[in-house]
């Protein structure tokens, strides 16, 4: 451990070392980094090193190299070897911090450092502090060696020296908030200015203003009424930067592709079932007018339009699916499709970024990945596309778990108007979103696809018994459809229905026994104004009441319906469970948990602590221009534009306007000075500065254009175009990483209960708004975050919805 190795293993055999040097020097330079270890150092003595060129270049100690402190116990000194002083013959020597007594040379004769190996037995330094005494203080020795391309060096050193210019807001805390500015004594210097040059006499004295619209002023005893079309905070940020008072006025069409956007019933955005196909006009949109029933007194509608064509229900066979006993028995004609088990034991593969194969830091690891030959396309394995802990935890997880773990089954519970859907699709957008193949199966989408959209209360009786069994049967259906989509790769399933009755929840447990694990998450409600709002909701929204001319009529029913939900309703105790007591609110409530365990599990729990229905907007915006979007350049942190100023002071009227009610708003903005420069003008809302809105390390590419990564590292350019998502930049991130280190801002984002404006970078920006679409993966760095648009966020109780303000070009 003591000596480092460089990239050649060949390069201590004897003469062969100098005609390889030759060959290792157009692969760039040798990087060095020397170590010192010592738990028991006393922090008054410094480590030095020196010794030959290109070192030091001098045996005198007192030009001796200090190296850093990287740690309690450890000192660090790196250099670059040039290629013609790949020999290196230095010592270690000790230094005191203040006192001016000598220094301490190392025992022993000098290293000798060859092709970026030590040579001889050299993991241990020596040093005799008491010339008398033969006790010696000795210090670990590491050395670590790798050859680093010239461009590589260069693109650092450049983005080195540009960093190294004085940050603007180095004075600024993380957290503060600036009040609105006296704007009396900047307006009376100007009207100063203008008399002096336009009367030129003596400064005006300022009797009185009238919002800026009028002023008095004194002129030589003379009093003379000057008139301004100006108003102060136009003054003081430059009229260019006002906005018009309607903001309507700067709003652009949001993506096609923002799946929620607009007022839609939230079970509509559910796995589609393949377990029920249908020939006629029925759509997967349920469209209240794609087909009609009429009601009859069993609670079943039979009666179909001419114009609707039968339906095919095709039900697997459960022996072959799920050998398991307690399964509702299908009535339907159909036919079945026979599911094929599938072990998953090729091995365990993580991906860890695509890169150059010459950044590849472990031999062993690289053989490990390559030789599974895994298909990109198959998801046997059930690891999430995930890094950082996600990544870490499912590897354990599938190591040393039963293999039924390997599946989370989430199934809903609660009386009908409890914001089980609307919480079962935000927990799958949270568990998508962190790289888990996610679906939400919801059983009431089954019922209205085989039973028709239009049954009353009757249907959900206890006491109907062709009710009961239909509705067992299109909850087996949706749970069949869920097991067989683990057994294809399916990670998470949501499966969203009353299940109200300790018999329809044994069913499910025998369903997935041997298949997934099934965790119940109950969600109950005491608020009945909360229940009264979800129940207009439910009737305005519902498929179920589509058709439904008269609201009160559809209210009636509904209630009728959720009495008869109410006689049978029996609490979980049963299981593993969460229940979720008066949390829509946001204020208090209660989460009960019994049997969790496991990181997921644990992560669903934080997750649905933080979740709330409170209404609130979020606001999502780019940084004004910089100076290093204007030549090109990624990364970075540089202050912004000119156009960068302006639309500083553009974001600042909006957001006075737009949250001009709610002052219990804050700010956030990245640790970078493009984004805290951009919120400078905005007053009267504090400003919070997160690290992890920082943009994505470019590594040592930061600084460069895309047409210098492209000319002078083609293969991280390639490797880059062919993957964005896993791409990690030399010694930076990819944006798996990113999303990793954003998971604390959505659970803050969810917890708040008052508007959040963010100012952050592009990629963050594509990561945060990835979760509020529900936007796969894939698609995150292809998202569109132009510069100078705000992206709104609102979200509450009908789901999320976006609208976007583009202020200026």
């Amino acid at each position: 451990m003591g000596t480092g190795a460089s990239r050649n293993s060949d390069s201590s055999h004897g003469n062969d070392g100098s005609e390889r040097g030759g060959e290792d020097h157009s692969g760039g330079q040798l990087y060095v980094s020397l170590r010192m270890e010592n738990y028991k150092l006393n922090g008054d003595i410094i480590p030095h090193v020196f010794g030959s060129v290109p070192l030091i270049g001098s045996w005198d100690s007192s030009k001796a190299l200090a190296m850093e402190r990287e740690s309690t116990s450890m000192w660090i000194l790196s250099f670059v070897v040039p290629p013609n002083h790949e020999t290196l013959d230095f010592k270690f020597l000790l230094k005191p911090k203040y006192a001016n007594t000598p220094c301490i040379i190392e025992e022993g004769s000098n290293r000798l450092l060859s092709g970026g190996i030590l040579q001889g037995d050299t993991r241990m330094a020596a040093f005799r502090v008491d010339a008398e005494s033969d006790d010696l203080l000795e210090y670990r020795v590491f050395v670590e060696a790798d050859r680093v391309s010239p461009f590589d060096l260069a693109a650092s050193w450049r983005a080195y020296q540009e960093n190294l210019e004085p940050s603007t807001v180095r004075g600024i805390p993380d957290v503060s908030i600036n009040a609105a500015p006296e704007v009396g004594v900047e307006l009376r210097t100007w009207i100063n200015m203008y008399v002096l040059s336009n009367l030129g006499h003596d400064p005006m004295k300022l009797e009185n203003c009238h919002q800026c619209k009028f002023l008095v002023i004194s002129h030589h005893n003379e009093q003379m009424l000057i008139s301004f079309s100006f108003c102060q905070k136009s003054f003081l940020s430059g009229s260019s930067a006002s906005l018009e008072l309607d903001l309507e006025h700067y709003v652009v069409p949001a993506p096609a592709a923002f799946a929620n956007s607009g007022l839609v019933y939230a079970a509509n955005f559910t796995e589609t079932p393949r377990s029920l196909t249908c020939a006629g006009t029925f759509s997967n949109s349920e469209s209240p007018s794609s087909a009609s029933h009429s009601h009859n007194t069993a609670g079943v509608s039979t009666d179909r339009t001419a114009t609707r064509k039968e339906m095919e229900v095709i039900v697997p066979d459960p022996s072959k699916i799920n050998p398991t006993s307690g399964m509702v028995e299908s009535k339907s004609v159909g036919t079945f499709s026979p599911f094929q088990r599938q072990d998953s034991h090729r091995g365990l593969f993580v991906d860890r970024g695509v890169g150059s194969p010459r950044l590849a830091k472990s031999v062993s690891a690289s053989t490990f990945a390559t030789s599974l030959k895994l298909d990109s396309d198959s998801k046997k394995n059930a690891i999430p596309e995930a890094a950082g802990a996600v990544a870490a935890a499912a590897v354990a997880d599938r190591m040393l778990g039963p293999k039924e773990d390997r599946h989370l089954a989430i199934v809903l519970v609660g009386l009908p108007a409890r914001g089980k859907t609307f919480t079962a699709a935000k927990l799958t957008r949270y568990l998508r979103w962190l790289g888990h193949e996610t679906k939400h199966f919801n059983v009431g989408k089954y019922r209205r696809l085989k039973h028709g959209t239009n049954q009353t209360a009757d249907f959900f009786r206890a006491d109907n018994p062709e009710g009961m069994e239909a509705r067992n049967e299109v909850a087996a259906l949706a749970m069949e459809d869920m097991i067989s989509w683990m057994q294809e790769g399916g990670q998470v399933g949501i499966f969203d229905a009353t299940n109200s009755t300790s018999k329809r929840r044994n069913m499910l447990m025998k369903m997935a026994e041997g298949n997934c694990k099934i965790i119940f998450l109950e969600t109950l409600c005491n608020d009945r104004s909360i229940i009264e709002r979800n129940i207009r909701l439910k009737i305005q929204q519902s498929p179920d009441y589509a058709e439904e001319q008269d609201f009160e009529a559809g209210l009636e029913d509904f209630k009728s319906r959720l009495a008869n939900y109410e006689k049978v309703y029996e609490p979980v105790e049963e299981g593993s469970y969460i229940k979720m007591i008066d949390m829509a609110s946001g204020q208090g409530g209660q989460i009960q948990v019994n049997n969790i365990s496991g990181y997921l599990p644990g992560r669903i729990v934080f997750f649905l602590v933080n979740t709330h229905l409170t209404p609130r907007p979020i606001l999502l915006t780019r940084h004004g221009q910089s100076r290093d979007n204007v030549r090109g350049r990624i990364g970075g942190d540089t202050v912004i534009s000119e156009a960068g100023e302006l639309y500083s002071k553009k974001l600042a009227n909006f957001v006075e306007k737009r949250l001009k009610s709610e002052r219990t708003a804050s700010i956030w903005t990245s640790t970078l000075q493009r984004t805290i420069l951009t919120a400078s003008p905005i007053v009267g809302f504090p400003k919070i500065q997160w690290r992890a809105l920082d943009e994505i390390n470019a590594g040592v590419c930061d600084g460069m254009t895309y047409e210098e990564i492209k000319k002078n590292m083609p293969e991280e350019y390639e490797s880059r175009k062919k993957d964005k998502l896993r791409y990690r930049y030399p010694r930076g991130e990819s944006y798996l990483d990113v999303i990793q280190r954003l998971e604390p801002v959505i659970i803050e984002l969810e917890r708040q209960r008052s508007p959040v404006v963010v100012i952050s970078h592009q990629a963050v920006l594509r990561a945060l708004y990835a979760y509020f679409a529900d936007r796969p993966l894939k698609e995150i760095p292809h998202i569109e975050v132009p510069l100078h648009t705000i992206i709104e966020i609102q979200m509450g109780v009908t789901g999320v919805q976006e609208k976007r303000y583009k202020l200026m070009d």
